[in-house]
Parts: C-alpha cells; structure tokens; sequence
C-alpha cells in the first residue's frame, strides 16, 4: 500500500497538470469577427480570402464582408481579396475576454498585365495576304465627296443629271408642279382638250416609237 502513494500522487499532479494545461488553451481561445471594407470607399469586399499562419484553418467573408472565425491569441491573420493588397493581423495576446472584434481596410492593388496582341490569321503571310486584298468600304467623307461631284456635273450642264439613277431634283419637281397649275388656269371654267384627237401628240408619238423610246431598257 505504501508504494501505490507515490504513483497516486504522481497521477493527482499529472491530472491537475492536464487540467491546467487545458484551461490555458481554453483562455487562448478567442472569438474573432469582424468586416473587411475598401479603404477608399468603405465599401464591404465580399469573399475575402481569411487564413490563420501556419494552421492550414481559415474562412472567407461572405457577401456584405462579414465574417467570424475561432483564433487563438498570438496568431497571424492574413486577408487576401483579389484587386487588394494583402494585409496581415495579429492577434493581441492582452485581452481580457475571449471576443475580439476589427474593421480590417483593405487598399486597392493595380495590376499591371502584359499587352496582348490577338491575330485573326495564323501567319503574317496570310495576314499580307489578307490586307492586300482588303475591301475597305468608303467612309463618310468619300460618299460626300462622291455625292458633290455628282451635283458639280449636274449644275455644269443640266443634261447630265439622270432622275432615273438619281430621282426628281427640287428644280424638276417645281416645274412639274408649276406646269400643272398653269394648265389648270388656263383651262378654267372650261374642258380641256384630249390628246388622244391630237395630230401633233400622234405624230410626236410615233416618231417616239420609230426611234425605240419605249424599247424596254436593261
């Protein structure tokens, strides 16, 4: 009986080293929440990446940059977020309660890419190939171009102008109309002839029809 004492008390102060040890860990435990927000806008950044150094554990924030996560004291956060700089936190070993809570801001990092240069053709021989054989439509400068040496030749000689290829002009259409309304005067009040009893309306169309007037055209 007398050599179980010393192996009791060897197991009673094992057991209150255990228990001590234990609570020791359990007020390193600290509760650690917070939001991680962009320093120029304040703005959350959600999905922040929320590692703890050399544990392997982390978390990530959720939509509205809120996140929580069990830390011990003395540990090393890291943040990371894509377009931030990474930021690290350590834990203070001084507190008095097993919650701790931050504001982490995060600031912009610019990311310099290099140029990237995306070809259509495989080689610069199809490439050559290509261009040289190019359609460039006209721009607008060229369609007014175009459209002011048609009226130059025109105002030259009024021959020129076409209305089948360019259609009634202001001028054509004025004098139409002014025809039109001078008939109607002259003739009011009484019946205007027919054309169709008209010798000089049947000798103009014929010789009309001899000369291939009414020949359909291509």
């Amino acid at each position: 009986m007398k050599g179980s004492y010393p192996i009791a008390i060897l197991l009673l102060m094992l057991g209150m080293a255990t228990a001590s040890y234990s609570q020791r860990l359990d007020n390193d435990l600290v509760q650690f929440s917070g939001v991680v927000v962009a320093a120029d806008s304040l703005r959350p950044v959600p999905y922040t990446n929320i590692g703890i150094q050399k544990s392997g554990r982390g978390t990530t924030t959720d939509y509205w940059g809120y996140f929580s996560i069990v830390v011990r004291k003395h540990d090393v956060i890291t943040f990371t977020a894509i377009g931030f700089k990474t930021v690290t936190f350590r834990i203070p070993d001084t507190l008095a309660e097993n919650r701790y809570s931050l504001i982490q801001v995060m600031s912009s990092d610019t990311i310099m890419l290099a140029e990237t240069v995306i070809y259509p053709w495989p080689t610069r021989q199809q490439f050559k190939q290509a261009f040289i054989k190019l359609d460039i439509p006209d721009d607008d400068i060229e369609i007014a171009r175009r459209n002011l040496a048609y009226m130059d030749m025109r105002d030259k000689d009024p021959r020129n102008y076409d209305p089948e290829r360019f259609g009634m002009n202001g001028a054509m259409n004025y004098h139409s109309y002014v025809d039109r309304s001078v008939d109607k005067l002259y003739y009011a009040g009484q019946t205007m002839p027919n054309n169709l009893l008209n010798p000089i309306a049947w000798a103009k169309f014929i010789k009309a029809w001899k000369r291939g007037d009414f020949k359909k055209k291509y």
